[in-house]
């Protein structure tokens, strides 16, 4: 007959098993709707960073991936036409013509990002969309476009920059990786209640 000690042990050391199989499976889970780009009507460079994102929508869009590009997350309180966001100013550095950059000053969350740029889409007769993002944010960008996009005839692609920060694998060992898991884990638990 098995003694406590020994049923506790049969039991704990599975789960303990399962619960670090999870967590190192997190980085993969969360970056796992990443694609390579396609040609596309538009780039959405979606806000909350300080410039991969950015540099990424400029790359794309030399490569020929589109024609315009949508930034989204620039505070209206703030925001002037006449002085220039310093992501409008980025990309303009970066060799676009400003009549090629369209901005979205109402959005302030993913879900209200997805919602407006499929709003900008519709008015400007664009079917597809590339959106850039960091890689762990890729999970809850999928669910929230897929939900926003459902009665829309548009196709998007998630396109994640290459941060130095980032590993799939090794995410845990790294501050900034760590940090963003940890966060998109909890957004993507809230946005589940929410609105998926």
């Amino acid at each position: 007959m098995k003694t406590l000690l020994q049923k506790t042990r049969s039991t704990l050391l599975p789960a303990c098993v399962t619960g670090i199989m999870i967590f190192l499976s997190l980085g993969l889970v969360l970056s796992g709707y990443g694609s390579a780009p396609e040609p596309a009507d538009v780039i959405i460079i979606l806000g909350g960073d300080d410039g991969p994102r950015v540099n990424k929508g400029g790359e794309l869009f030399h490569a020929g991936y589109a024609k315009n590009i949508l930034v989204t997350g620039i505070d209206s309180k703030y925001y002037n036409p006449e002085r220039l966001d310093w992501r409008q100013k980025r990309l303009i550095e970066l060799g676009i013509a400003g009549k090629a950059i369209l901005v979205d000053t109402e959005s302030e969350t993913t879900w209200e990002e997805a919602v407006n740029s499929i709003a900008a889409m519709k008015a400007n007769g664009w079917k597809s969309a590339l959106i850039v993002s960091d890689p762990p944010h890729m999970l809850r960008l999928h669910f929230s476009w897929k939900k926003a996009a459902a009665d829309a005839s548009i196709t998007f692609t998630l396109v994640p920059t290459n941060p130095d920060w980032w590993s799939p694998l090794l995410w845990w060992s790294n501050r900034t990786g760590f940090r963003f898991v940890i966060s998109e884990v909890q957004k993507t638990l809230y946005y589940t209640l929410k609105y998926f």
